[in-house]
């Protein structure tokens, strides 16, 4: 791979993200003081903080006690899933400007580095650049610093010491560098202590030192160190594969009993799926659901709309109804929402076709009936491959296109089922039904068809054996009608099971 000379990086540092991560989702912590833990209690101490907790004075690494003494500051503890469901948050946001980026790690911070060579033409001048990717990286919740010159490190570096937006000119590398302080250079604590004897404290005192003294004295290591400090250090771009992934986690440091403390949590948690799928053309098809709760019990819940949508309010209610309907069984610790991209349909309509209902007043009723009826008891019924009646379940309900059958013109018999079946008192001739009693009436059985026996499953609690008979039945009032009616040999009970239309 070879260096080109007229390269520009765009680099991207956003300090403190552990508590950024967490905050991303919290609107309203976004105006308090905020610090991370981060270890095993009772040795936790703070790994992360925002601004305003650093106006109350609150430092890294001081302990829960003493933050706790200080008062009206926000605890929480550090969340490792939801800073990698944040860092690919991230990653989105910047990939649409340049599909070349290589990450650099930093302690509590998140960097990365876009070779933006050549996109001049499309994002316009690099300042202009740098303020699309900054707005693009705020509008995800998150903020960073941003930094452009023509050289890998000189980007890098600049981006992690300083604030806003940053842009080097060509060949001023070690006069923007020069007041940065010594630390940002890969040093070990002997060589930082030898720096501060001789009373070297930045880049722009460490490019002055000679070459050859310096290699004398510290070795080959001193080589790299004077090029970054003059911004002349060479570097072979390592770019990754970012992968998208519709996924946010959100951890609690307090657990939630009550839906509507959730809820405030998943609109927020939904919204940035939306935003992250429609930035990409696409909507949400299906949203799965997993809550970590106490005494290590999971709860998953698959919420999938008729067809793909991008209605952030739809979609709230339709996890609110499906949460109200199957409630969990203990507080929520943890709660994590994966969503699976899809196309939405467009249906053309007809300019005097009356407008037909949305699609999601369906998907919303569908939701209530089950919450109200149960699950197994809404949606298109499936006939299972048995020959047992009423074999069938209940499967989602889908919109699909169905041609329009041809008319037909033959006359066709109807079967209408009884359910439950109607017991019955049943009176024999010779082995064949002759006189039934429903309770209300009597019938004399004139035509008898039959018997049709079926059995089945005889080594599970769902066998069957039953004896089918179609008959011809004649009222009180001498009006004839056709009844399906079973004996069940298990139950040793007769049932009208349904008549013919």
């Amino acid at each position: 791979m070879t260096i080109q000379s007229n390269a520009l990086y765009a680099a991207i540092y956003a300090a403190d993200f552990p508590a950024q991560a967490i905050v991303r989702l919290r609107p309203d912590l976004r105006a308090h003081a905020v610090v991370i833990l981060d270890g095993v209690a009772p040795h936790e101490r703070v790994c992360s903080l925002n601004l305003h907790a650093r106006k109350r004075r609150v430092a890294p690494g001081m302990t829960r006690l003493e933050v706790e003494e200080l008062g009206g500051i926000y605890v929480q503890s550090r969340s490792i899933e939801t800073e990698r469901a944040a860092r690919m948050i991230l990653l989105e946001s910047v990939s649409q400007f340049s599909p070349r980026i290589e990450e650099t790690f930093a302690t509590n911070a998140c960097g990365s580095v876009l070779d933006i060579t050549g996109t001049e033409r499309l994002f316009g001048s690099p300042a202009i650049l740098a303020q699309r990717i900054r707005s693009s990286i705020q509008s995800s919740g998150l903020r960073a610093s941003v930094a452009l010159s023509h050289n890998f490190d000189t980007a890098r570096i600049k981006a992690a010491f300083s604030r806003g937006i940053t842009v080097v000119p060509d060949k001023q590398e070690a006069v923007s560098l020069a007041a940065t302080p010594i630390s940002a250079l890969p040093i070990d604590e002997e060589d930082y202590e030898t720096f501060a004897v001789w009373g070297i404290s930045c880049l722009g005192e460490l490019a002055e030192l000679p070459e050859e003294e310096l290699i004398t004295r510290l070795g080959q290591k001193a080589t790299l160190w004077l090029k970054l400090a003059r911004g002349m250090a060479e570097h072979f771009f390592l770019p990754i594969e970012a992968r998208f992934e519709l996924k946010e986690h959100a951890a609690f440091e307090t657990h939630i009993e009550q839906l509507d403390s959730l809820m405030f949590m998943a609109a927020n948690m939904i919204s940035s799926l939306v935003t992250r799928a429609t930035s990409r053309a696409l909507s949400l098809a299906t949203i799965n659901v997993h809550m970590d709760l106490e005494k290590e019990i999971i709860y998953q819940r698959v919420i999938r709309p008729a067809i793909p949508s991008s209605d952030c309010k739809f979609l709230l209610k339709l996890l609110q109804l499906e949460i109200a309907a199957h409630p969990p069984q203990a507080a929520i610790t943890s709660l994590t929402l994966t969503a699976e991209a899809g196309q939405q349909n467009k249906m053309q309509l007809g300019l005097f076709a009356p407008q037909t209902p949305e699609p999601s007043r369906l998907d919303v009723t569908l939701a209530r009936l089950k919450a109200l009826v149960g699950d197994d008891r809404v949606g298109s019924p499936k006939l299972l491959d048995t020959h047992r009646g009423d074999s069938f379940v209940m499967e989602n309900f889908s919109v699909t296109s169905l041609t329009v059958p041809r008319e037909d013109t033959n006359i066709r018999v109807s079967l209408r089922r009884m359910r439950p079946p109607r017991p019955i008192r049943m009176h024999l001739e010779c082995a064949k039904p002759a006189c039934f009693y429903d309770g209300t009436d009597r019938y004399g059985v004139q035509v008898a068809y039959g018997p049709w026996l079926t059995s089945g499953c005889w080594w599970s609690v769902n066998q069957w054996d039953l004896e089918e008979w179609d008959v011809v039945a004649a009222n009180e009032l001498g009006e004839s009608i056709g009844y399906l009616i079973v004996h069940d040999h298990l139950k040793k009970q007769w049932l009208l099971d349904a008549l013919y239309d």
